[in-house]
């Protein structure tokens, strides 16, 4: 069962709450309908149960609110608007990466697909979906966890009859099964025909609570559709009669030439249209819309539960995968941008590299990396640190974990995943890269490309350290500003705004040489490694202490504490 207490919104500056005091209880084994026409609160309300509103109120799912459940996703399920993922992501893939955010095995998304029929669909691109099956991919995610409640914003809004149709179906089927389902409604006919109970809300507040018979009976009323170009004639002659004849008619003019005639049949407005020649071009019985005229007095509302002390509704921390590192791996594999970038990146670097080969006096490392003096950064490095912005990036632009709330969650567990999937990415792309500018200078000049042998546990350390370095930079730049071009612009400040601001403050000074500091750290520490490490050791020393390295190691120290800063400002507004 579901139950809101007192749900009200936070104020607003000389207005009323956009949600006052809400109270209702949504049944298991009932669809039920909260039913408002546009701005009276009906998403608002939604919004203050999942607590993604601040408010004061509480909502209740079989007894505990949303912020004490364990696993969100397998006790509500929720469709707010458009599925959010990315356009290039197939159908298949979103269902699956949601499977890891819901944790439950991917072939749940299998499944989900035969619930909804998408099966012949699961290979197609979500920018090219249609509206209808836009909303059966919504409902599959919603249905992913085997959540026992289902709350859906306007979940038939712009779809076709048949669509419609499909929809109550598949809501009725859970309701029955013993689930609890809450669906928003601006049509009261459509409530009426679809829902168990209807809850009526106008202006945030509660208005009726009833069954759908009474809701009927008490909101909805027959009435007689015409369509004519002489409206205003006719609407004339039908109010005469009526007041002739002594009864209760009331006519309404829709528009120009639509006519609605309360308290009469079609039989007696058709004899009154043909005893005056009145062309008509419809004339049929319907149920109409009372209007916001039919007032529920006072002592017949429902008397909610009210508290002295409403609790303020404590925002729910956005959701976190339950397997961040699966989610992460099909985030970045899951779109054919990923490959598009790393095959643009790998021939861009084997052309360059052959280019500053042919101009000589590059040494290997520079061949091998292609990295001219002309660029920034060697174009792995670059790539490297695009892969690690469009990490947090494209989840800010296409929201696969909090939809609804427009904010990325800042957990440890999902940023320790993307820090390593990334720096996986920045490693194999590196790797690659080099591979291929060395495969690429022997076919184009023939002979080995090489130097002395002791220095390639040095070059390997450095190159690995400044892609996965860019790759970092980029990915938390891009978490703390929330966009992908922040991410890349972070990256390119390094070589071209940190370096010489270095270069200028140590400009002068003595150098030392770490030579020695192996030993010294071994004695100090009192630990024994093997001598074969002190290479890697002297490497990364030196690293760091070249002005890329440092101004990247100081880039990182920077981006990491501002990172934590607006993640734990973040956790105190929540």
């Amino acid at each position: 069962m579901l139950q809101a207490i007192g749900l009200t919104s936070a104020p607003r500056p000389d207005l009323p709450p956009v949600v006052d005091d809400l109270t209702f209880e949504a049944r298991p084994g009932q669809l039920t309908a909260l039913l408002g026409a546009p701005g009276s609160g009906r998403t608002t309300a939604l919004r203050l149960m999942l607590e993604l509103e601040p408010g004061r109120g509480v909502t209740y799912f079989r007894g505990r609110p949303l912020h004490a459940l364990a696993h969100p996703t397998r006790e509500v399920g929720t469709l707010l608007g458009d599925v959010p993922g990315h356009p290039a992501r197939t159908v298949r893939g979103q269902l699956k990466l949601m499977c890891t955010v819901a944790g439950v095995p991917v072939s749940r998304a299998e499944e989900m697909l035969e619930v909804v029929g998408l099966s012949g669909l699961a290979d197609q691109r979500l920018g090219t979906l249609s509206l209808g099956m836009d909303r059966r991919l919504g409902l599959a995610a919603a249905l992913l966890g085997d959540p026992h409640t289902l709350l859906l914003d306007e979940p038939a809004e712009g779809l076709s009859p048949r669509e419609n149709a499909w929809l109550h179906g598949l809501l009725r089927g859970h309701a029955e099964h013993g689930g609890t389902v809450l669906c928003t409604f601006a049509d009261p006919k459509e409530a009426a025909r679809v829902a168990d109970r209807v809850v009526t809300i106008d202006g945030g507040r509660l208005v009726a609570d009833q069954d759908v018979t009474e809701f009927a009976r008490t909101r909805l009323r027959p009435r007689v559709a015409v369509a004519t170009p002489h409206a205003a004639r006719l609407a004339a002659l039908v109010n005469r009669e009526a007041r002739a004849a002594q009864r209760s008619v009331e006519v309404v003019a829709e528009d120009g030439s639509h006519l609605s005639v309360y308290g009469s049949s079609t039989a007696e407005v058709g004899e009154t249209a043909f005893r005056n020649g009145v062309l008509l071009h419809r004339l049929a019985d319907e149920v109409g819309d009372a209007g916001p005229s039919v007032h529920v007095p006072p002592e017949e509302r429902p008397a909610p539960p009210r508290s002295s002390h409403p609790l303020p509704i404590t925002l729910a921390a956005p959701r976190t995968p339950l397997r961040p590192l699966r989610y992460e791996l099909r985030r970045l594999l899951g779109v054919r941008t990923t490959f598009l970038l790393a095959a643009g990146v790998l021939a861009v670097s084997a052309v360059l590299s052959v280019l500053l080969a042919r101009a000589g006096h590059a040494p290997p490392s520079r061949l091998l990396s292609a990295w001219p003096g002309l660029l920034p950064l060697p174009p792995a490095a670059l790539g490297a640190g695009l892969f690690g912005a469009l990490a947090f990036g494209d989840e800010y632009r296409y929201p696969a974990l909090a939809a609804d709330r427009g904010t990325v969650p800042r957990r440890l567990g999902l940023l320790l995943a993307k820090l390593v999937v990334s720096a996986g990415a920045a490693l194999v792309l590196a790797a690659l890269a080099a591979l291929l500018d060395h495969q690429a200078l022997r076919l184009v000049y023939g002979g080995p490309v090489a130097g002395p042998a002791r220095e390639w546990p040095a070059l390997a350390a450095s190159w690995a350290g400044l892609t996965v370095g860019c790759a970092w930079a980029g990915l938390l730049a891009a978490g703390i500003f929330r966009a992908t071009s922040a991410g890349l612009a972070a990256v390119l400040a390094v070589p071209v705004v940190v370096v010489p601001l270095l270069r200028k403050a140590v400009e002068g000074h003595t150098v030392r040489s770490v030579a020695g500091l192996p030993d010294r750290l071994r004695d100090l520490a009192r630990v024994r490694w093997p001598h074969a490490l002190d290479h890697w050791l002297v490497a990364v020393l030196r690293l760091i202490a070249e002005p890329v390295g440092a101004a990247l190691t100081l880039s990182l120290t920077v981006l990491i504490c501002a990172y934590l800063l607006t993640g734990l400002r973040a956790r105190a507004r929540w």
